[in-house]
């Protein structure tokens, strides 16, 4: 069982995905999650956003595969363009989602002493219906790499969403 922060009372819970370039995995986690929020109805209580650890794609769209494979599962394009990581995500965001441990060591690295590590929890924790230990970057690979990081981010959305329903409901009856 996964521990995240406590959300604020007032203020949205915020999350935001992190890959390499921001053009693939962590917009796709974006659109995953902010459909699924949608859904339950807790747009005003829970917002995401994505990251690069990297600069190479700063003010880029997703990639178009990526892009493709989203819209072919039923997903839309909300506008999103490359950005990376700052340190005043740290202080912005609840919870810090990287993709892989690449992502990890670089997030650890830039966030320094441990005094945001608890903000920061794997995409791959959240996985409940496949054995994945990262959330593999499709970049270099074929249609179907795409689709199975849809596949993986669905059910790990899925469950990030429940834990935070479930923080936000705790925090409530406080």
């Amino acid at each position: 069982m996964t521990t995240e922060p406590a959300p604020p009372a007032t203020a949205p819970y915020r999350v935001l995905f992190v890959c390499l370039g921001n053009i693939c995995r962590s917009p796709a986690a974006e659109i995953v999650f902010d459909s699924l929020i949608r859904k339950a109805g807790l747009e005003h209580k829970i917002q995401a956003d994505s990251a690069a650890t990297s600069d190479y794609h700063i003010g880029d769209k997703p990639d178009r595969r990526m892009l493709a494979a989203l819209q072919h599962e039923g997903y839309a394009w909300g506008g999103h363009l490359g950005r990376q990581l700052t340190r005043r995500d740290f202080e912005t965001f609840d919870l810090i989602v990287p993709m892989d441990n690449a992502n990890l060591r670089d997030i650890l690295a830039l966030a320094g002493s441990g005094e945001h590590h608890a903000r920061i929890m794997p995409m791959c924790s959240y996985l409940r219906n496949h054995p994945d230990r990262e959330i593999p970057d499709p970049y270099y690979g074929g249609p179907e790499g795409f689709t199975h990081v849809i596949r993986l981010l669905e059910d790990g959305c899925n469950n990030l969403l429940i834990t935070t329903k479930h923080a936000l409901e705790n925090e409530h009856r406080k």
